[in-house]
């Protein structure tokens, strides 16, 4: 076996479960932190026991919760969505083919009168028809 490439054993590790019950073994830790041994164990005492570790339960639960109520936010946005853009494609397109011929009129009518001033103003022009 080489030397300095294995690490150190300790043949007096104290091990700590969470229902109290402590042993030793060896290992290459001073202490250990357990949550099941063999004597609280389901298997071992034949009871039913639930083992919640770091809340895990609960956390889930939560972000089941926060997933269920984003569906709900997002499920009453598109009903508002859908309420308030109830219009067909060819209503959207009328509309704007309405705007386009109202800016176009508004534009053609602000170029007539500079048109009018580069004309001759001898010659005289009716737009009476």
């Amino acid at each position: 076996m080489k030397q300095g490439i294995h690490p150190d054993w300790h043949h007096d590790t104290k091990v700590t479960c969470s229902c109290g019950n402590t042993f030793t073994i060896g290992s290459i830790t001073d202490t250990l932190q357990v949550d099941i041994c063999n004597k609280c164990h389901p298997f071992f005492t034949g009871e039913l026991k639930f083992v919640d570790r770091q809340g895990r339960v609960d956390k889930f639960k939560k972000k089941m919760e926060a997933a269920a109520n984003r569906q709900k936010t997002r499920k009453a946005k598109r009903s508002d969505d859908q309420q308030s853009e109830a219009k067909s494609y060819r209503e959207i397109l009328r509309e704007q083919q309405a705007a386009m011929r109202k800016s176009s009129k508004d534009a053609a009518k602000a170029a007539q009168p500079a048109a009018d001033t580069t004309a001759d103003p001898d010659k005289t022009t009716s737009s009476a028809n």
